[in-house]
């Protein structure tokens, strides 16, 4: 598969997984994808854990409400540290946004599927604090992200997207 098959073929899984461990050879594939991924002024601001252990995914999957990906034989865990780069801004959602795509890509290549779960981890509930006090993240690393990663039972359903002409342009925004 090339970068642009992975692209085009890669799509959101909230389906069951099969029980079959993900080999930690292709999680560290997929986590050097997204360590890969460009970074703001080169902060590096993105940080990840593997969980492959069951006793700890049961333990992440109980302080998720409601659970995701729960029959997922893998996760992986994003984490980001908040730090000011160029002109005082900081690029920690790019940053790990980017770490994301890339590990998404590698997770369809290697044959797996996966889901980029965030507001159900960042919203006001605070859930992904939860999840970072099981990992043993300290401050002032943030949890952020959750990715569950295995072999799908089904494929993915594809969403309907909009057609190219009512998104992408040349030269300019149409005129009505």
């Amino acid at each position: 598969m090339n970068v642009i098959e992975a692209i085009h073929g890669r799509h959101s899984y909230r389906g069951k997984y099969k029980d079959i461990p993900v080999p930690k050879e292709d999680l560290i594939q997929i986590m050097q994808a997204g360590l890969d991924a460009p970074s703001g002024c080169n902060k590096q601001t993105t940080s990840l854990i593997a969980v492959d252990d069951p006793e700890v995914l049961s333990k992440l999957y109980h302080v998720m409400d409601p659970p995701v990906g729960e029959t997922a034989p893998a996760a992986i865990c994003v984490l980001t540290q908040r730090m000011n780069a160029y002109r005082d801004k900081c690029f920690a959602v790019q940053d790990y946004s980017a770490a994301i795509q890339n590990m998404l890509l590698a997770i369809v290549d290697l044959g797996y599927q996966s889901c980029w779960y965030e507001g159900h981890i960042t919203d006001d509930d605070r859930l992904g604090d939860k999840m970072a006090q099981v990992l043993n993240v300290p401050s002032p690393y943030e949890l952020v992200c959750f990715l569950p990663v295995g072999i799908a039972e089904s494929e993915p359903t594809p969403p309907k997207k909009k057609a190219f002409e009512e998104r992408a342009w040349f030269n300019s925004f149409p005129l009505a």
